[in-house]
C-alpha cells in the first residue's frame, strides 16, 4: 500500500491543478480586485496631479510659437551671422513679409510678439503696429522690402531684433529657467539680467527665509499648547481643540484681511501699545506690508496645522514613562528633555513638513499683508499667470520651486529620516 504522502508528485489543490499554480492564481485576483478598487483614486491623482506637473514642466521649456509662425524667417536667419553687426540681408525680409502676412491672416502675430517681449521690450506694440502695414505689402510685386519694413518701424532696421527672433527661434528653450534666476539667453550665450531686473534670486531666498521663520514660530507657539491638549482631562482638552479648530471655520481672506487691520498704524495692536504705555503715539510700529506682517499672519493661520499632529504624537506618550522618572529621582526638567521630548520629535518633524510645505507656497496672504517687502516667489507665479501670461516663466519658476521642495525633502530624510515622522 502506498502512503499518500509520499508521493514524489507536486501538490494539488481541491480542483486537481498544482498547488502553486493555484495559490499564483488566487494572488492575481486579490492584487486586481486592490487595483480595482483604489482605480478611481489614481485616475484622479492622474488628472489632478501629474497631468499638471508634467504640463507644467513642458511648458517650462516649449518655444514652438516662433518657429510655427516664423518658418520661413526661422530658416532664412540661419545663414545670418548676428555677431557681425549688420542687418539680414534681403531674403531674410522678404521671407518675414511672408510669414508675416500668414500670422496677421491667423492673428498670431501679436501672440509672437507677446512672447518675444518677454525677451526683448518694445517687441509687442512693434509687431502690434506693424501688422496693420505689412498686411497690405504684395509678397509678388511690393518687393525689395527692407527699406519698406524701416520705414514701417524703425525696430526692423535694429540689429537686436533680428538677433532676438533667431536667439529664441528654437521650439525647445532653457530661455525661460534663465530667466528664472535672473539670466537671459542671447546670441552670446547665457548672461545676467540688467541689475534693477535681478528680483527673482531674491525672492527665492525670501521665500525659503520666511518660511523657516514661520516654521520656527509656529513649533514654538504649538508645542506649549499641545501639551496641555495631551495632557489637561479630556473635558478640558477637548474645550481647547475647538478653539484650535475655530479658524477652519472662518474663510482664509477673512481672517487675512482682519490681520491688515489689526497690523495698520492705526490698527488695534498700535492703538493698545499706545494705551498702555509702551510706545509713544508718533512713534507706532511698522508691521504691516512687509516681512513680520506676513510671518506673524501666517504663523496664526498656519499654527493648527503643527499643533494637531504634535497633538496626535503628544497623545500616544504614556504618562507611566515621566512617572517612572521622576520615582527614581529626575527633576521635572530632566524628564521632560530626557524622556517626554524625544518622544514628542517624531510629531514636531511632521507639523514642521506641513507647515513649511504650504508657507513655501502661500500666496494669498502675503498679497495682502507682505506689501512689496513680504511678497514670496509664489505672488510672482501667480502674476505671470494672470497678469504678465507669461506662462512659460510661471512654470520655470514652479518647477524651481518644486525642486527645491524635493531637495529639502530630501535633505530633511538625510538628517532626521522620514521614518521618523509620525501622526500618532
Amino acid at each position: 500500500m502506498t502512503d499518500a504522502g509520499s508521493s514524489t508528485g507536486p501538490m494539488r489543490a481541491a480542483d486537481g491543478t498544482p498547488l502553486k499554480q493555484s495559490l499564483a492564481r488566487s494572488l492575481r485576483r486579490q492584487k486586481l480586485r486592490a487595483l480595482m478598487l483604489i482605480a478611481p483614486l489614481l485616475v484622479f491623482v492622474m488628472l489632478s496631479f501629474i497631468i499638471p506637473i508634467a504640463s507644467m514642466l513642458f511648458r517650462s521649456v516649449e518655444n514652438s510659437i516662433v518657429a510655427e509662425t516664423l518658418p520661413l524667417t526661422v530658416e532664412a536667419l540661419q545663414d545670418w551671422d548676428e555677431h557681425a553687426g549688420t542687418l539680414p540681408d534681403e531674403a531674410v525680409y522678404d521671407a518675414f513679409v511672408r510669414d508675416m502676412i500668414v500670422a496677421i491672416e491667423a492673428k498670431k502675430h501679436t501672440r509672437l510678439g507677446s512672447r518675444l517681449n518677454y525677451e526683448e521690450t518694445g517687441m509687442s506694440s512693434m509687431f502690434r503696429r506693424s501688422g496693420r502695414k505689412i498686411k497690405r505689402l504684395d509678397p509678388d510685386t511690393d518687393g525689395p522690402f527692407k527699406e519698406q519694413l524701416i520705414d514701417i518701424h524703425k525696430g526692423w532696421g535694429e540689429v537686436q531684433t533680428w538677433s532676438t527672433i533667431k536667439t529664441h527661434s528654437p521650439e525647445l528653450t532653457n530661455g525661460y529657467f534663465l530667466n528664472a534666476i535672473d539670466m537671459q539667453r542671447t546670441a552670446e550665450g547665457a548672461q545676467a539680467q540688467p541689475e534693477d531686473k535681478q528680483i527673482l534670486i531674491r525672492l527665492f531666498g525670501r521665500t525659503l527665509f520666511m518660511s523657516l521663520v514661520i516654521t520656527g514660530s509656529c513649533i514654538l507657539l504649538a508645542y506649549p499648547v499641545s501639551y496641555l491638549l495631551a495632557t489637561l482631562p479630556m473635558r478640558t482638552s477637548n474645550l481647547l481643540m475647538i478653539l484650535v479648530l475655530l479658524p477652519f471655520w472662518t474663510s482664509l481672506l477673512v481672517r487675512t484681511s482682519a490681520w491688515k487691520v489689526m497690523l495698520q498704524q492705526q490698527g488695534v495692536i498700535n492703538e493698545t501699545l499706545v494705551w498702555l504705555g509702551f510706545i509713544a503715539d508718533d512713534v507706532r510700529l511698522v508691521i504691516i506690508n512687509n516681512q513680520i506682517g506676513t510671518i506673524v499672519a501666517m504663523t496664526h493661520i498656519l499654527l493648527p496645522f503643527m499643533i494637531l499632529p504634535m497633538y496626535s504624537v503628544m497623545q500616544t506618550i504614556p504618562i507611566t514613562y515621566s512617572r517612572a522618572a521622576k520615582s527614581m529621582g529626575a527633576t521635572n526638567w530632566t524628564t521632560f528633555w530626557r524622556i517626554y521630548f524625544p518622544q514628542s520629535v517624531p510629531g514636531i518633524g511632521a507639523g514642521a513638513i506641513l507647515v513649511f510645505i504650504l508657507s513655501i507656497g502661500y500666496y494669498i496672504t502675503p498679497e495682502i499683508v507682505g506689501g512689496t517687502k513680504g511678497v514670496f516667489i509664489s505672488n510672482r507665479i501667480a502674476y505671470h499667470i494672470s497678469s504678465s501670461l507669461n506662462w512659460g516663466l510661471a512654470a520655470a519658476l514652479g518647477t524651481i520651486l518644486l525642486a527645491v521642495v524635493l531637495l529639502l525633502y530630501w535633505v530633511y530624510d538625510k538628517i532626521v529620516g522620514i521614518d521618523n515622522v509620525k501622526l500618532g
